[in-house]
């Protein structure tokens, strides 16, 4: 009952304002209905990798993947990286603003409570190498683990994989070398407790980095990876 009128008493004094366009919104996540519906939300995509796709495409999976299938088997992506979303991120990546995890996380869980498929068993966060973690004091991709893990009721392990070696951001390599920066970057500690796994970022891009981590979990015994993102970048 205390709890219950302290939270009353904080929402009349300081109500809840939309992330967006600043309007009141009464409850939940910090967005108002008009900002929610103009996000540019993702619509028909490859079941494997997430890329867009055309609505009328004939096929589930993209030439691509077709072609040359990366090594996680799954990707679930919400919008496309345009604004205001890669705004978003940006802010809650680059300017500290953590409070934005729990409105990002949760329109990601949102998505993923209607899933008809299993939930994975664990949850690892595509991590930093600790000098990258030291200078940003942070990684939004186990913010965000942390939060769907406890939304989800799913085990986050953000410390069960490493990134071992300090390698170029990914943005700033032409898309022929994003492959061999990251070739053997990550390692797994100890043994990895599940056969179903997903991997936790915040954009995919050309999927390179979601494809050699699940490659290293693979090879520490996942036998079904999937992928995890807020925004899918790329045609």
């Amino acid at each position: 009952m205390v709890y219950n009128c302290t939270h009353w008493l904080q929402t009349l004094l300081f109500p809840l304002r939309c992330r967006l366009c600043d309007a009141a919104v009464g409850s939940g996540l910090n967005l108002c209905p008009a900002c929610r519906a103009e996000l540019p939300w993702l619509g028909a995509h490859c079941a494997r990798c997430a890329r867009p796709l055309p609505a009328a495409h004939p096929e589930r999976h993209c030439g691509r993947c077709q072609q040359r299938p990366p090594a996680f088997d799954a990707a679930t992506a919400l919008f496309h990286y345009r604004p205001p979303v890669d705004h978003l991120i940006r802010r809650l990546k680059f300017s500290h603003e953590l409070g934005l995890s729990p409105l990002l996380a949760g329109l990601l869980a949102e998505r993923l409570t209607t899933r008809h498929t299993p939930l994975p068993e664990l949850l690892i966060p595509v991590p930093l190498h600790r000098a990258r973690l030291r200078e940003r004091g942070f990684n939004q991709a186990t913010e965000l683990a942390r939060r769907l893990g406890r939304t989800l009721g799913v085990r986050h392990a953000p410390q069960m994989c490493t990134r071992h070696r300090n390698t170029r951001p990914q943005s700033l390599l032409p898309v022929t070398a994003r492959r061999l920066n990251l070739r053997n970057a990550f390692s797994i500690t100890g043994r990895l407790p599940a056969a179903h796994v997903a991997i936790i970022d915040d954009v995919m891009t050309s999927g390179h980095t979601s494809d050699e981590l699940a490659r290293t979990l693979k090879r520490a015994g996942a036998e079904y990876v999937e992928v995890w993102i807020l925004a899918r970048a790329g045609r």
